[in-house]
């Protein structure tokens, strides 16, 4: 029960702090200074009501490892110090993960083993301890880290015997976490932050050909700030079929030919600009150390013909393009001309 009740609350935790976090990103650039201004009103509003919420809260650990605290107490700071932390980190203020990761561990796990304890004092252990697994079980299903929490729980403890449980309670909130929040956080962390590092896939596609090998400069691109009619004429006019859109970041997206004959159809779309136009949807791309195989299912499933290859430090960075028949003559296949 305790590692389904940290599963959850982890992913809760997860989502929210992702959640928020991409919306103030979507605020304009003008608004950064005053993000971290609403963010610390809200913890501040939180921290006059409940001051427990404040600070790292190593003390309060504590006191719920040493049975000290109350059953609403605990359960009210499991929640509030997770909207605490979320909205903090989110707005730009101080904030982390590792260490409310143990404190909302410790709260859950003292309230869900105070519960046991009153219901079934004959067959559970003190909530002491079920703090202790707790913040194992929210740790592994936060940070998806579950041997390191079996490891700092241990050496906290030197008790053999919270071994077993705590790996039960790891598993299972780990199992759950990674059901309902698919990468983790750290990952989800860096990818909104524009910085794409090596993963499990990049790893498996080592051995086949990359894209750094065949891909080009870029010579086809339009700018974000032109009309889509005026786009489609210009696209009209070259006979190129896929397009990169750069705007002052550097690429903001791809359109093809169709996209911009589509667009133009309500009289009012013609005018819209081409940035607002690929803003819509996610940008299309893929890394020089990523394979050729990864390329043909990225232009397939977006309809287009080249893609864009980005550093994985920023997401915007143009380092050159692939196109459609560079990456089918790479494995000795010539597109057949068209009658």
């Amino acid at each position: 029960m305790l590692g389904v009740a940290g599963g959850l609350v982890s992913a809760l935790f997860s989502k929210l702090l992702l959640g928020m976090r991409a919306r103030f990103l979507r605020f304009p650039p003008r608004t950064v200074w005053f993000q971290p201004v609403v963010g610390g009103l809200l913890v501040g509003l939180i921290g006059w009501f409940v001051p427990q919420v404040l600070g790292v809260g190593y003390g309060y650990v504590g006191d719920a490892l040493n049975e000290h605290m109350a059953l609403k107490l605990m359960l009210a700071l499991t929640f509030l110090k997770l909207l605490a932390v979320t909205v903090s980190y989110a707005s730009g203020n101080a904030g982390g993960i590792f260490g409310p990761a143990l404190f909302i561990g410790a709260m859950l796990g003292g309230s869900v083993g105070t519960i046991a304890h009153r219901l079934l004092p004959a067959y559970t252990s003190t909530p002491g301890a079920y703090a202790l697994v707790g913040m194992g079980a929210a740790f592994a299903g936060i940070v998806r880290a579950p041997m390191t929490s079996v490891l700092m729980i241990f050496e906290m403890t030197q008790d053999y015997a919270v071994i077993v449980p705590l790996m039960i309670s790891n598993l299972v909130s780990l199992f759950i976490a990674s059901r309902l929040q698919h990468k983790p956080i750290y990952e989800e962390l860096a990818i909104q932050d524009g910085i794409h590092l090596p993963g499990a896939e990049a790893r498996r596609r080592i051995t086949q050909w990359r894209i750094g090998r065949i891909m080009r400069p870029s010579t086809a691109s339009l700018a974000a700030e032109m009309t889509v009619r005026e786009a489609l004429e210009h696209a009209r006019a070259s006979g190129v079929r896929s397009w990169l859109v750069m705007d002052g970041r550097g690429v903001a997206g791809v359109v093809n030919l169709g996209q911009l004959e589509e667009a133009t159809r309500p009289e009012e779309g013609a005018n819209q600009k081409l940035g607002e136009l690929v803003g819509m949807s996610a940008l299309p791309h893929v890394h020089a150390d990523q394979g050729l195989d990864l390329a043909l299912e990225r232009m397939g499933a977006n309809q287009i013909e080249l893609l864009p290859v980005v550093s994985r430090a920023d997401v915007h960075e143009l380092l050159g393009v692939v196109t459609l028949p560079d990456v089918l003559a790479s494995y000795g296949i010539s597109r057949p001309e068209k009658a």
